[in-house]
């Protein structure tokens, strides 16, 4: 059994992590372990969208080179990410700017240029008036860049652009078969509708250049697969930055871009623009499969071990842009022959904001609203900030940060470390087991299925009911039943609080480390009420509710209901015409 847990691939800025981000990595790590625990062979990797605009706008406000920067940047990011106890596969980090990435980035290129799906063509572009390059249209938020926010005009150049108008009605029929939030779909099928070819090509030096040269007698030719990559090459800081003039920064490196044509030897140029960093971040969930593959973009047989994903996590800005193009990507590869499958995150989810104390949104731009993962695990550690993030409201609600309010779940992994400080009463049995047991196994069952279904809240919810319930009971239980649930609450609470969890592992004398036991083992017949109460109405009024064991089914639940003192008197001799019984919750009788 596997499972691929998948996260949007994020662009490291310095302003590091928000607890916002929060939002999205802790929920994912914490089905990254449970499904461990449970068996499955996990992935759960991380990796960074380095190249592109936002990268290099932010090397050039600070003065230093955007290698430097992204690089800083990413290892700041994972220093957060392993501080919040973030479990993931770090043998498999990959870095869309690294010359092993880019060359298989280069490679897609290729492959869609000979599958005509990769043409250069001159038309009317958008030209971002403060990035100095052409953005796709995917780009262009009410006439201002997505990134910078300054004016978009309109400019005549001749550029690279992928023929995504040919799967228009693909990816428009494909919407049919995920499990995406209803708003993104029809963000999805909105944009599919009005679709225009990506342009991909920018005037930019900090992207994967692309593959192309440019030959008076030969034209258009594409740099043979055996040397790639082309190679950025190494530029000192402030030589990078736009000129103004509509050409890349490396149109005047004479020694990038004088060259040989591949087909008659003769004098030829390189092509200067680079790829948009969107291009990089439309198939590294394949990369991930096989990070260190160096014979080709990734080993088949593990994409196919892998892929699709089981869950893919991530904001609703994704929700045009990138997640049309890496779907736009899979479908020409799944025809290339190179998968065996068109969608590449069947199961979708995005997280809700978080908005700063005042109500705005929390963003790096506006660092007066940020509130780092740093500042919390200070004061309170990560567990606490963990749980918090994951109690305060649903995984797709949007939420106010309070600083004051993760006091709630302080306390209550206080309460947590109480029950693992009471000593057994060397009591074989007490009043009290067969219940406490109920209890346990119904949270097990409850717990499960709220990961299972990203409802973290009522996961929690539940864990905190199921403490006060140990402490309420603790000196009227037998030792062997206070000692199963003891392990089964460090157990449980392993994919939220890690570091409580094994905390409470080893007060409790086990063995090993709580994070390679197997998930606690859910019984449904341990779980069972002994008796429920069932409301009964009469001609859809009620009427009474009849205690009745748990176990019954419609016929004996009808039964019970109209042998009911109460409901015979309701009905003063009239006999039913129909009785409809749902047993465990409701009897209608109609007269």
């Amino acid at each position: 059994m596997t499972y691929y847990c998948l996260d949007f691939f994020p662009y490291p800025s310095g302003a590091g992590l928000t607890v916002g981000h929060c939002r999205n990595y802790v929920p994912t790590d914490v089905v990254s372990r449970y499904y461990r625990m449970r068996g499955y062979d996990v992935l759960h990797p991380m990796g960074w969208d380095a190249f592109g605009l936002p990268a290099e706008n932010e090397a050039i406000r600070h003065g230093v080179h955007p290698a430097e920067s992204t690089a800083r940047y990413a290892a700041n990011y994972k220093r957060q990410m392993q501080l919040i106890r973030c479990t993931y596969d770090w043998d498999r980090e990959i870095n869309s700017s690294d010359p092993a990435y880019y060359r298989w980035t280069q490679w897609f290129f290729l492959l869609l240029y000979r599958r005509g799906l990769a043409y250069r063509d001159a038309a009317p572009v958008n030209w971002c008036t403060g990035c100095q390059t052409v953005l796709a249209h995917e780009e262009v938020e009410e006439g201002a860049c997505w990134r910078c926010g300054n004016r978009v005009i309109e400019r005549s150049l001749s550029q690279w652009w992928f023929r995504t108008t040919a799967y228009r009605e693909q990816l428009a029929a494909g919407l049919d078969d995920v499990d995406w939030p209803s708003h993104i779909t029809s963000m999805q099928r909105r944009w599919i509708a009005g679709l225009r070819d990506w342009l991909v090509s920018r005037q930019r030096y900090w992207g994967a250049p692309i593959p192309i040269i440019h030959c008076p007698a030969c034209g258009i030719v594409p740099v043979p697969e055996e040397e790639l990559p082309v190679r950025l090459p190494p530029l000192p800081t402030g030589a990078f930055e736009p000129r103004g003039d509509g050409r890349s920064p490396l149109a005047n490196i004479a020694e990038f871009v004088n060259t040989t044509c591949p087909q008659c030897g003769g004098a030829a140029q390189r092509e200067t623009d680079t790829m948009a960093g969107s291009v990089c971040s439309s198939w590294y969930f394949l990369r991930f499969a096989s990070p260190h593959e160096q014979r080709f973009a990734f080993d088949r047989d593990a994409v196919r071990h892998w892929l699709p994903a089981d869950l893919y996590a991530g904001g609703a800005e994704h929700a045009t842009g990138h997640l049309l193009y890496a779907r736009f990507f899979t479908r020409v590869m799944a025809d290339a022959g190179l998968i065996d499958f068109r969608e590449p995150f069947p199961v979708l989810r995005s997280q809700g904001v978080v908005h700063a104390s005042d109500g705005r949104r929390m963003s790096k731009s506006r660092p007066e609203t940020v509130v780092t993962p740093d500042d919390v695990v200070a004061r309170h550690g990560a567990d606490a900030l963990r749980a918090h993030v994951l109690f305060i409201a649903p995984f797709d609600a949007n939420v106010t940060w309070d600083d004051s309010a993760i006091n709630g779940v302080v306390r209550w992994m206080e309460r947590v470390r109480r029950v693992a400080g009471v000593e057994g009463k060397r009591r074989k049995e007490g009043k009290w087991d067969e219940t406490l047991a109920r209890g346990l196994h119904q949270t097990i069952g409850k717990v499960s299925g709220d990961i299972e279904a990203l409802k973290f809240n009522t996961a929690i919810a539940a864990l905190m009911s199921f403490t006060s319930q140990m402490l309420d009971v603790q000196d009227q239980v037998g030792d062997m039943v206070w000692l199963e649930c003891c392990s089964a609450l460090a157990r449980m609470l392993a994919p939220f609080t890690p570091d409580l969890a094994e905390e409470l592992w080893q007060m409790l004398g086990e063995k090993g480390s709580v994070h390679s036991q197997p998930w606690p083992e859910w019984r449904e017949d341990l779980a069972a009420e002994e008796t429920v109460v069932v409301v009964v109405q009469v001609n859809g009024k009620v009427r009474a509710r009849v205690t009745m064991p748990a176990a019954s089914d419609d016929e004996q639940t009808a039964a019970l209901a109209l042998a009911d003192e109460t409901v015979a008197s309701s009905l003063a001799g009239r006999h039913p015409k129909r009785v409809i019984a749902v047993a465990g919750r409701l009897v209608n009788v109609i007269v």
